[in-house]
């Protein structure tokens, strides 16, 4: 009994090293065969080791919950590991998420930029005094308690970063991933900020504002979160506060 084989894969990679001293950005083609069920994870790590051991790219958890795998595929934004194989082309060609630090290859340091963006936004919950552990936190709605949850999925892969215009343009932007958070500690009741504390973190054209519409962060989000709802209320909020404050003009 013979077995079928699999489609023959043409997989093209954006190659370069910047801590290669002379290595210059290149296209280099693999050919592999697919198996049932192959995801790009699965067909990477064949190209690592059967066809050459140095290529680079990330993985954690292999499940859609890392984010470490995100890169450019056929032009998208997207997660290698949850992107079957099967429901592409035979040709396939990956890049590294632009915007952030390149390590090699497809590997690219998410780090740096996402903690600046965490540490201006203040990104955790604020209390007007010191918390006591001893008492029990006030009861919340199902259904507040869940919006709040649906929020904090995100996994700070880095693909709305990447499938953002605004960012291409205004480095200072935020991203949808800082207004997403801002959305979610708006929600939480615990976080005692004031709405004229939210409006001087994200009520300029570096937050809010400045966010052009295409909503590309939500078409390549993998975790699928709201985005585009939660950045029309924080733009009608904002918008709000904003004509809310006295004005300094002389």
């Amino acid at each position: 009994m013979s077995i079928e084989k699999g489609r023959l894969l043409k997989i093209s990679i954006l190659r370069y090293d910047p801590q290669l001293e002379g290595d210059k950005p290149r296209i280099e083609v693999f050919e592999i065969e697919e198996a049932p069920g192959m995801t790009l994870f699965i067909a990477l790590n064949d190209i690592r080791q059967y066809h050459d051991a140095s290529l680079k790219f990330d993985f954690v958890c292999r499940a859609g919950i890392c984010g470490s795998c995100a890169m450019i595929i056929n032009g998208k934004p997207g997660l290698a590991c949850s992107t079957l194989t099967a429901k592409l082309d035979v040709e396939i060609s990956l890049a590294p998420l632009p915007v952030f630090e390149l390590i090699g290859d497809l590997s690219v340091f998410t780090g740096n930029w996402m903690r600046n963006m965490n540490e201006r936004l203040e990104a955790w919950i604020h209390q007007t005094e010191a918390a006591d552990f001893n008492q029990l936190e006030q009861r919340m709605e199902p259904e507040l308690a869940e919006e709040i949850y649906e929020l904090d999925r995100c996994i700070e892969c880095g693909c709305c970063v990447a499938g953002c215009g605004t960012i291409q343009m205004r480095e200072e932007f935020v991203g949808a991933v800082g207004l997403n958070k801002i959305a979610r500690y708006q929600l939480d009741p615990r976080d005692k900020r004031s709405d004229s504390d939210y409006y001087e973190l994200v009520g300029d054209e570096d937050g809010v504002f400045g966010c052009m519409t295409l909503l590309g962060c939500e078409d390549v989000c993998p975790k699928k979160l709201p985005l585009q709802s939660k950045i029309a209320y924080l733009r009608r909020k904002m918008l709000q506060i904003g004509l809310k404050k006295p004005c300094s003009c002389q």
